[in-house]
């Protein structure tokens, strides 16, 4: 041979076997390798299995030496690689590279992805009149479309869906069944021929379907009517975000007084209209995942005041499902788009429990027959320090896992009462469930078995020990009881933190600011400001914010005025500071706080925040959790001002510090009796508070030597004062962790807890 000429027929062919793991099914995964492979005349195959996708190829050992980085490198979009496994095979002079029917073994390790907006490619033939799936509500592609909501089992293939209701049509099947189209094994495909449809029912008419249902919704909401819509995850309740009587009579039925509603809007030209958008905003409403985003509402809009009464931020998603695309682009182009629920309740799944639910409620319903198992209310995001962080996690991040920096055997943590969510972790991996919401009802505590259900099912996986709170009271706990199973308390506050460390990859301890409304101290204390040193194994009190009393116990959360009256006589201040409060209602609360009768201590920052929200002129009753503290924070101006003046006390009995806020109190009145601005005091408040956390931290320093601050709480979702915090800390030198993958409110407790009880049962095991 030539020394020019070509060597390959001399070099003798090699087999390797590719493991790949990770979110790798359901996502165009096997019809890229069948690319790959054929591109470089590889022979073998490729198929699905219960612990992802397993591949082999034959051909010359350099092209197999670099397929593994070509995976990584030119994966489908929606593909997660965690790992690939290789190893050598004997040759069997294959010829040709396949794509192999799904094993079917049933120890099931793939991870389903989560739902996607559709792709450009889809919206393009949504939109394109000469196209057979022209306004098909139901159009996906293996880039895009329902994932998590309709998967019954693993592995992950139609007939684990609840698309197996719909037999494909022979142009669906012939899509699905070749490998160089975009919707091979595209589980959802679907046209109208033969997939799902849409149904339109109201009090009025006849059920109109198809089309006419589509056309017929769209009018409804045009004229001014409130429209139950199926999407995804479940129901939404619809109206024209422009129309005030359409929002107004929403709020009346939904009995709702000021809880802000989400809008979904046509696009991002639309959105500029009503909300100020930089470029990161821009990136996070247009991922794959379609958030709803917390930005900043401009002054003069079309929009009804009744959207958001009382805050500075409006929540906005683009639409995430064609169906979502058609009504806003064809309808009003601004919607009200809030859960389709009663209050507190999950969002309604199937078409007769919307019925049941919301027919006081809607004037219309849009139905559709494509069955929804998992529901998933929309996940919401807020832009902290330029990136951004989940409030609410949910539809489009879940069933994403989050990396544990340890293996350690299965631990189910179930969460807290509020903003519930369960955690199953399988490995080194934590998967967290759906946003469930308040368990004070027997339909989320429903949600709650079912979202365990679900993932134990989903991940093959019993868990070995069960997380939960102290709090004896709390449902959850009640539930871990009667399990049977090893049980794992993890404190509420030592959770928090720990949900920070572990999303970071962190097991060593940190000084942990844990800053929320209430949580079980060990002993049964009301605590929710702490200053902590906390790693996974343990953690300890380091200090704390200065107790107020509730007087009244749980009506003091409900009233924040309660709480001021607290705070005003500790600080030696009188109660005629309290506005909009007479005198008989001021003195009983006195009466209360002085014989210290149904009037518990709480270190809560939550509470402090109530404090100063009710001297500032919030003086009805909190309509849902965090409402004074929120409009305490719209109400802050954002230009420089001086905190107010704070102190600390290490003179009591434990070796602890108390962060003394009676300064603060005493130089509020001071403002308010001078007629100071109430958006200059609460500056000065959140001021108060980030310099404040900045010198427990450096306090916290000294005795530990320690340099690692880690923030979390509800009050961390807290933009200003988490900003400020984080860049005061920031400049002393402390490396500032904050939450990025799950909320740093109660939504993230489950991961706390299991990333806790995890590391506890792993270091048992290498103890013994």
């Amino acid at each position: 041979m030539s020394e020019h000429g070509s060597t390959e027929s001399l070099v003798s062919p090699a087999r390797n076997s590719l493991r790949v793991r990770g979110t790798v099914q359901g996502v165009g995964f096997r019809p890229s390798v069948y690319r790959l492979a054929r591109a470089r005349n590889l022979a073998g195959f490729v198929r699905n299995d219960s612990e992802g996708v397993w591949i082999e190829i034959e051909g010359p050992p350099e092209v197999l030496a670099h397929f593994p980085d070509l995976l990584r490198r030119e994966s489908p979009p929606l593909a997660r690689i965690h790992d690939i496994e290789v190893a050598e095979l004997s040759t069997l002079g294959e010829t040709g590279f396949r794509v192999v029917a799904n094993a079917s073994d049933r120890s099931a390790r793939a991870i389903i992805p989560a739902d996607s907006a559709p792709c450009r490619a889809c919206l393009d033939e949504l939109f394109d009149p000469s196209n057979r799936r022209y306004r098909y509500p139901f159009i996906n592609c293996t880039d895009c479309g329902p994932r998590y909501t309709i998967v019954r089992d693993v592995p992950y293939d139609r007939s684990r869906t609840t698309m197996d209701a719909f037999a494909l049509c022979e142009r669906c099947r012939q899509e699905y069944e070749d490998p160089g189209d975009r919707r091979f094994h595209a589980e959802p495909n679907a046209c109208p021929a033969c997939g799902p449809r849409l149904e339109f029912t109201a009090a009025d008419t006849s059920s109109l379907f198809g089309a006419a249902a589509l056309d017929a919704a769209i009018e409804a909401l045009r004229g001014g009517e409130i429209v139950a819509v199926k999407g995804l995850g479940g129901f939404h309740l619809a109206a024209d975000a422009a129309n005030c009587q359409a929002v107004g009579l929403l709020r009346f039925r939904k009995h709702r007084a000021s809880k802000p509603f989400a809008l979904m809007v046509r696009d991002l030209e639309t959105a500029r209209e009503v909300v100020e958008i930089r470029a990161v905003d821009a990136r996070v409403l247009e991922s794959r995942a379609r958030p709803i985003v917390l930005l900043a509402r401009k002054s003069a809009t079309v929009l009804s005041s009744a959207i958001a009464p009382g805050l500075s931020e409006i929540g906005i998603m683009l639409p995430y499902t064609p169906l979502h695309n058609l009504l806003v682009r064809e309808g009003p182009p601004m919607l009200v788009m809030t859960s389709g629920n009663r209050s507190e309740e999950p969002i309604a799944r199937d078409n007769a429990e919307a019925v049941d639910k919301l027919a006081g409620i809607a004037d219309g319903f849009l139905f559709h027959d494509r069955g929804i198992h998992s529901r998933a209310d929309d996940s919401v995001m807020r832009i902290v320090s330029g990136q951004p962080q989940p409030v609410r996690r949910s539809r489009g991040l879940v069933p994403e896992p989050i990396e544990l920096p340890f293996d350690s055997p299965a631990v189910l943590a179930v969460g807290g009462e509020l903003k519930n969510t369960v955690c199953l972790t399988r490995g080194n991996e934590a998967y967290v469930s759906p946003h469930i919401g308040d368990l004070g009802n027997p339909e989320a505590r429903r949600f709650f078995e079912e979202a365990i259900g679900t993932l134990t099912r989903l991940l093959d996986t019993k868990p070995a020990a069960i997380a939960h709170d102290l709090h004896p009271d709390y449902f959850t706990t009640r539930w871990a009881r009667s399990s049977g199973l090893d049980l794992q308390a993890v404190q509420h506050h030592h959770a928090h933190i720990a949900s920070c460390l572990a999303e970071h990859g962190r097991t060593a301890p940190a000084i942990g600011i844990a800053f929320d409304g209430t949580g079980c101290g060990p002993e049964g204390e009301l605590w929710g400001g702490e200053i902590l040193v906390a790693g996974l194994a343990s953690f300890r009190r380091l200090g704390h914010l200065r107790p107020l009393r509730l007087a009244g116990g749980e009506a003091a959360i409900r009233q924040p005025w309660r709480v001021a009256a607290a705070a005003l006589l500790d600080a030696g201040e009188d109660l005629d500071l309290l506005p909009g409060i007479d005198a008989r209602r001021a003195g009983e609360v006195r009466r209360l706080l002085e014989s210290k009768f149904r009037s518990p201590t709480a270190t809560g920052a939550g509470r402090w925040f109530d404090a100063v929200a009710a001297l500032c002129g919030f003086s009805g009753e909190v309509t849902y959790e965090g409402q004074a503290a929120a409009e305490l924070e719209a109400s802050a101006c954002r230009t420089d001002v001086e905190p107010y003046s704070f102190g600390f006390d290490s003179s009591g009995a434990e070796a602890t510090f108390e962060v003394d806020l009676r300064p603060l109190v005493r130089g509020i009145a001071r403002d308010l009796r001078a007629a100071t601005g109430v958006s200059t005091i609460s500056a000065r408040f959140h001021e108060t508070l980030a310099f404040a956390v900045l010198e427990s931290a450096r306090r916290s320093r000294q005795l530990t030597e320690i340099s690692t601050v880690a923030l979390s709480g509800g009050c961390f979702q807290n933009k200003l004062l988490t900003e400020r915090t984080k860049g005061l800390l920031e400049s002393d030198g402390f490396d500032v962790l904050v939450q990025r993958r799950v909320p740093p409110n109660d939504g993230g407790l489950s991961l706390g807890q299991a990333a806790v009880a995890g590391f506890r049962l792993r270091s048992r095991m290498e103890g013994s």
